[in-house]
């Protein structure tokens, strides 16, 4: 299977046409066909439905265009590295992460870095600790943030300096926006919309002890930002870390702080014994720098 062939495949899957693709690659349109065609071919199946004016994927092209992102990613990432086998340093480094106030911290570690390294690119992919867990082991992350709790096993870390702290989101209008903190008994009749990973649920199993079987879930949300928007809307109270919420529009969501207190520490990691492009390796450098 040719790589070049998997990209032809992508740009039909984005333009929805051929004829749109085919310009796009600077091909024609006639090759274009013939090329995905014999693809269809070689995999034994229909990737396309072809119908009017537009095309759709099949059930087995939309496993393929999963599946070819991750090879054409992995092939830039390549490309990319041994590009920073040069003398000066350039090449890409590729950081998944969460909505986390650590990312501030990650921030100051990229501006030094990019003063010493101009030439290195940074690519941030923001997830869930369990989707950046698998495209690390598949080689497609280099560097992950995770929030604790989380498996560290083959994996050189450091623990992040600062906290997050949880809270709950709500309508600036909401009657508990008038309140310095909000308790367990505040929430148990309400609406929540709590963390999709069932070892941060567990955290906040802790918290609330035998009420948690009573609570309402209305949601589970894998990022705070989506939770955010379903809270304007009056659909619930997102029970999360502070992350990147404390940058959202104060005229919109307000956040209170749960009391008792529930802290979050987040670590930066990266797969143990892994020879790496020497832009990761010094970034790597530059991490450990920072701790120190």
């Amino acid at each position: 299977m040719d790589l070049r062939v998997l990209r032809y495949f992508l740009m039909v899957a984005k333009e929805q046409s051929f004829t749109k693709a085919a310009k796009q690659l600077n091909i024609t349109q006639p090759t274009l066909s013939r090329q995905l065609a014999a693809l269809e071919e070689e995999l034994g199946v229909k990737l396309f439905n072809r119908g009017g004016h537009s095309i759709t994927l099949t059930n087995e092209g939309l496993l393929l265009k999963r599946r070819a992102l991750e090879l054409v990613d992995l092939e830039d990432k390549i490309v990319s590295e041994f590009k920073g086998n040069r003398e000066s340093v350039e090449g890409k480094i590729t950081i998944g992460c969460g909505e986390f106030i650590a990312v501030e911290t990650l921030a100051k570690i990229c501006k030094k870095y990019k003063e010493k390294y101009p030439l290195v690119q940074f690519a941030i992919h923001t997830g869930t600790a369990d989707n950046i867990s698998e495209m690390m082991n598949k080689g497609l992350v280099d560097i992950g943030l995770f929030l604790e709790p989380v498996s560290t096993e083959g994996m050189d870390y450091i623990r992040m300096q600062g906290c997050d702290h949880w809270v709950v989101s709500m309508r600036v209008d909401d009657p508990l926006a008038k309140k310095e903190v909000i308790t367990k008994k505040d929430l148990l009749k309400l609406p929540l919309i709590l963390p999709e990973r069932t070892n941060i649920q567990s955290e906040l199993a802790n918290w609330f002890g035998k009420d948690f079987s009573r609570l309402n879930i209305a949601f589970t949300s894998n990022l705070g930002t989506n939770a955010g928007v379903m809270a304007i809307n009056g659909l619930g109270y997102p029970i999360s870390i502070e992350g990147a919420m404390r940058y959202w529009r104060r005229d919109l969501v307000v956040q209170k702080t749960l009391s008792p207190e529930i802290l979050a520490s987040t670590v930066i990691a990266w797969r143990r014994n892994i020879p790496y492009s020497p832009a990761v390796s010094k970034f790597i450098e530059e991490i450990n720098a920072y701790k120190a």
